[in-house]
């Protein structure tokens, strides 16, 4: 059976990490037998969360996970979806896990308020003597990797701003459609409905979460698509 290795349930969400998330989604549209436990990061195949085991094999990276399923199982997620529309989900796909995540990241870990009843609870296995250090520290390349990247060098509302644009256009492609290519779920969704879920989280205040309770079809996808993969009880 395939283990998936998450954080586990953590602020009002399936996972703090919306990849965590999409992977757990994946597994679901699979269909395929898998249980979930508590990850551990050293011994993540990438030093990253989530990650798969499978017949011995650990897997990280949801992208490379879905390749894993596709290649060694026969699944198609996208089976249905023309060359173009296939595009246009791995667009998408790329637009929020490349670009949005990042935002996301800076409004839990650079924001103060957000950090202190969000990211800083991941410290309370550490020694209280030393724990300050090693948020300190944690949270200091955090704001480098942001600055790597490229989105930490703006400014607040510049990134607030350019973040409102993905979610624009996210809600622009759903539509009305009952997915976000059309009638039936497709890969992409297990990004979508993550990112989604993440960005409508209520345990965290954000200029973001504001932007995209304007789009009542992000909401209306959450609800629907929450209930379908992962109802209440």
């Amino acid at each position: 059976m395939i283990t998936l290795h998450t954080f586990g349930p953590m602020f009002g969400l399936p996972d703090p990490s919306p990849f965590v998330t999409k992977a757990d989604i994946l597994l679901k549209m699979s269909s395929l037998p898998f249980r979930t436990v508590v990850g551990n990061l050293r011994k993540a195949p990438k030093g990253k969360i989530p990650y798969i085991e499978d017949k011995g094999v650990g897997i990280g990276d949801t992208t490379l996970i879905r390749l894993h399923l596709e290649k060694n199982y026969g699944i198609d997620f996208d089976k249905h979806l023309s060359p173009a529309e296939k595009g246009i989900a791995w667009s998408v796909e790329k637009m929020l896990e490349d670009h949005l995540y990042w935002a996301l990241l800076h409004a839990r870990w650079v924001d103060d308020a957000n950090f202190k009843k969000g990211p800083q609870r991941f410290f309370d296995f550490a020694p209280a003597l030393i724990r300050p250090l090693i948020v300190s520290m944690v949270r200091r390349q955090v704001r480098k990797n942001l600055y790597a990247h490229g989105l930490g060098r703006h400014t607040d509302a510049e990134i607030v701003m350019i973040a409102n644009r993905s979610i624009d256009a996210l809600a622009a492609v759903l539509g009305d459609k009952p997915y976000l290519m059309g009638a039936k779920p497709c890969g992409a969704d297990a990004t979508a409905l993550a990112f989604v879920v993440s960005v409508l989280a209520t345990h965290f205040e954000t200029p973001i979460r504001s932007h995209a309770e304007g789009h009542k079809n992000l909401a209306s996808y959450r609800d629907r698509l929450m209930g379908e993969f992962f109802p209440a009880g």
